[in-house]
C-alpha cells in the first residue's frame, strides 16, 4: 500500500493515508515523497472528501474508517484493482509470484532493467538498495511487480495477482503459507493457477525444477510457455553452476553455455535461485544474460534482507525479514558457510499469522540448526506456547519481554559474533533498543 501510495504521487494526485503502526522504513520513505500519514483508522480521516479512497487488504468490515467511506457513499476500489486499470494497463507486465524471494528477485529484475537504461516502472515489497524507493511509476513500456497470493480486499477475495495479467512470470517456489485464509496448500495452488490462467500463450513462465508443489500446479493446465531453473545441473534450461558453497560466486548456464559468472556480497542458495530467475525473466524481453550478469554483479539487496545494521571490528548484526522456516533455514544456512565456525545468534520473532497460529510449530525449531543460540520472543498474541520447542533443542530460550532479550544480547555482543534479527514487522523497536543498548 505503501508503494501504491508513491506510484499515485508520481501520477500527480494528492495522497494520503491511514495505518496503524506505521514504522521505518515505509515510513520515511512516505513522508520524505510528502505524502500525509495518519495515525489510526477514524472517520474524521475523510473529512476532506477524497475522490477515491483504496482500501488495503488488511482492512475488514467493522473497521471505523471502512464503516465510515460505505456510510457516506464515498467511491472506493482495492489496491490491486487500482494498480491494474491505472498502471499496469498497456505494459509489460514481469511479476515475481512465490512463497518466498519475491522482494529479492523483483528487485534483482528491476535493477538489471536500470542498468539496461529501461526505467522500469515497479511496485516492490520491500526497499532495494539501489533505488531507495519501493515504487515507481517508470518511463517505459515495463513494469515490475511483486505478485502475492494474499486475497485483495474484504470485498474481493481473490489473490492479488490475478488482477495483474504479467506476460512475463517468475514462480520462485510454492509452499503452505497465509494459514489465516487459506485451509491448505491445494488451496494456494488453485490461486495460482487463476495466475497461471492469466498469462498469455506467447508470454513465459519460470519456475525451478525442483518445486513439486509447482509443477502439480502447473500439470492443471498449462498454455504458456515454461523455462526450469536450477542448481549444479547442466541439463536443465537456465542451471547456476556454483564455485562456492555460501553461493557468493557461480556461473550462469543457458542450455549448457556459460554466460558469465555472478560474484556478489550476497549468500544462500535462495539468492542463486532468485538470480537466475530475474535473468532468464529478462532474457524474455531481450537482455543478454552477460549484460544481465553485470547488472547483478552491482546488486545492493534489499533493506530488511540481511542488512547489516551494526558492524564492530567483532560483532555484526543484521536485520531479515523472516517470516516462515523455510525463509529462516535459508538464510542461516547461507551465513553459516560465509562465516564457518564463528558464533551466530537468531533472534526470532513469529509475527506472520501463519507463524503466531502455531501452523510451523513442528519445523520452527528445526530451521534454526545453523544458529548457535536462538531467543525466541513470546509475544502477548501468539496462539500457542513456545516453550515447547526447547525441548527439541537446547539451544533454544523463550523470552517475553523485550527489555530481557536485550539485556541477554548485550551480553552475547561481548562475545563477537553474528546476530540475525529476523521478523516481518517492527519487533517492537528491538532494532532501536539494541542499538542505544550497544553505544552505551
Amino acid at each position: 500500500m505503501g508503494g501504491l501510495a508513491l506510484i499515485a504521487k508520481q501520477q500527480g494526485h494528492q495522497v494520503s493515508g491511514s495505518d496503524l503502526q506505521v514504522y521505518p522504513p515505509m515510513s520515511t520513505q512516505l513522508t520524505e515523497q510528502g505524502i500525509q500519514l495518519m495515525e489510526g483508522y477514524h472517520p474524521e480521516n475523510l473529512d476532506d472528501k477524497p475522490d477515491l479512497v483504496i482500501i488495503g487488504n488488511a482492512l475488514s468490515r467493522g473497521n471505523a474508517e471502512v464503516e465510515a467511506v460505505l456510510n457516506r457513499g464515498l467511491k472506493y476500489t482495492s489496491g490491486a484493482q487500482w494498480l491494474a486499470e491505472s498502471v499496469l494497463q498497456d505494459k509489460w507486465v514481469l511479476a515475481v509470484a512465490g512463497t518466498h524471494g519475491k522482494t529479492t528477485t523483483s528487485s534483482m529484475l528491476a535493477w538489471i532493467l536500470e542498468v539496461q537504461g529501461f526505467e522500469a516502472g515497479f511496485l516492490i515489497g520491500g526497499i532495494p538498495l539501489n533505488f531507495g524507493l519501493s515504487a515507481r511509476l517508470g518511463r517505459s513500456d515495463f513494469f515490475v511487480i511483486e505478485a502475492d497470493e494474499y486475497d485483495t480486499a474484504f470485498f474481493d477475495k481473490r489473490s492479488k495477482f490475478v488482477h495483474y495479467r504479467p506476460r512475463t512470470a517468475i514462480l520462485n517456489n510454492l509452499e503452505f503459507d497465509h494459514a489465516d485464509i487459506f485451509d491448505d496448500l491445494a488451496a494456494i495452488q488453485r490461486q495460482f493457477h487463476h495466475l497461471v490462467r492469466t498469462i498469455p500463450s506467447e508470454g513465459l513462465i519460470i519456475s525451478p525444477q525442483s518445486e513439486s508443489a509447482l509443477a502439480e500446479t502447473l500439470e492443471m493446465g498449462c498454455w504458456t510457455p515454461v523455462a526450469k531453473t536450477a542448481i549444479n545441473d547442466s541439463n536443465i534450461l537456465w542451471n547456476a553452476q556454483l564455485t562456492n558453497e555460501e553461493g557468493s560466486e557461480f556461473f550462469v548456464e543457458e542450455a549448457g553455455k556459460n554466460q558469465g559468472t555472478l560474484s556478489w556480497s550476497l549468500t544462500g542458495l535462495h539468492n542463486v535461485n532468485n538470480a537466475l530467475a530475474a535473468i532468464a525473466a529478462a532474457k524474455h524481453i531481450g537482455i543478454l544474460p552477460s549484460a544481465s550478469i553485470t547488472a547483478l554483479n552491482t546488486f545492493k539487496s534489499v533493506k530488511r534482507r540481511m542488512e547489516v545494521i551494526i558492524k564492530t571490528d567483532t560483532l555484526t548484526v543484521y536485520d531479515d525479514f523472516a517470516h516462515h522456516p523455510t525463509a529462516i533455514a535459508s538464510t542461516l544456512a547461507g551465513l553459516r558457510k560465509q562465516v564457518g565456525s564463528q558464533q551466530i545468534t537468531a533472534v526470532v520473532e513469529p509475527r506472520s499469522n501463519t507463524m503466531r497460529l502455531g501452523i510451523h510449530n513442528d519445523t520452527l525449531a528445526d530451521s534454526l540448526k545453523d544458529a548457535n543460540q536462538t531467543i525466541i520472543y513470546q509475544a502477548d498474541d501468539m496462539r500457542w506456547n513456545l516453550q515447547q520447542l526447547t525441548e527439541s533443542m537446547n539451544t533454544i530460550e523463550i523470552y517475553s519481554c523485550l527489555d530481557d532479550i536485550v539485556e541477554k544480547l548485550k551480553q552475547l555482543a561481548g562475545l563477537g559474533g553474528h546476530i540475525v534479527l529476523m521478523s516481518n514487522g517492527s519487533f517492537d523497536g528491538l532494532y532501536q533498543r539494541l542499538e542505544t543498548a550497544l553505544s552505551t
